[in-house]
């Protein structure tokens, strides 16, 4: 078996628990002692109990916050690429399978959905445009 990392994520909701692993017992068992909670939403990390965390911990944290965020930002960038993908085969769905039931069930919320997609899209292009202007 490899050797055990020093600490253990459990990720949840908006971070995780912070756990530090010891092997280093009569048993030869796994403990798992939490040390923390990590809110990634607003940057916090709570001690657990009347833990006070080491430098070294401190560091081993913020490290896996700051992967984490990256791991999280390359998700919604990859959903977003699948979104894209959908919405062409749903354009050729509705242009080629759809009986006229399936589009009425649909079209009206995905024109709003759509709508709502192409407005927030166009005022965005229009800011970075204006900075581009400034600048």
């Amino acid at each position: 078996m490899s050797e055990l990392p020093e600490f253990y994520f459990r990720v949840r909701e908006n971070g995780a628990a912070v756990y530090r692993v010891d092997t280093e017992n009569r048993q030869r068992r796994i403990d798992m002692t939490e040390i923390a909670v990590v809110n990634i939403k607003n940057g916090r990390v709570k001690p657990h109990g009347d833990h006070v965390l080491t430098p070294q911990e401190t560091k081993v944290i913020a490290d896996w916050m700051a992967e984490r965020e990256a791991l999280l930002a390359r998700r919604d960038l990859d959903d977003i690429h699948r979104t894209i993908d959908h919405l062409n085969l749903t354009a050729q769905w509705a242009q080629s399978r759809a009986d006229d039931d399936a589009l009425e069930d649909v079209t009206d919320r995905l024109l709003m959905a759509m709508h709502d997609l192409r407005s927030v899209l166009v005022r965005k292009k229009a800011d970075r445009l204006m900075k581009g202007d400034k600048g």
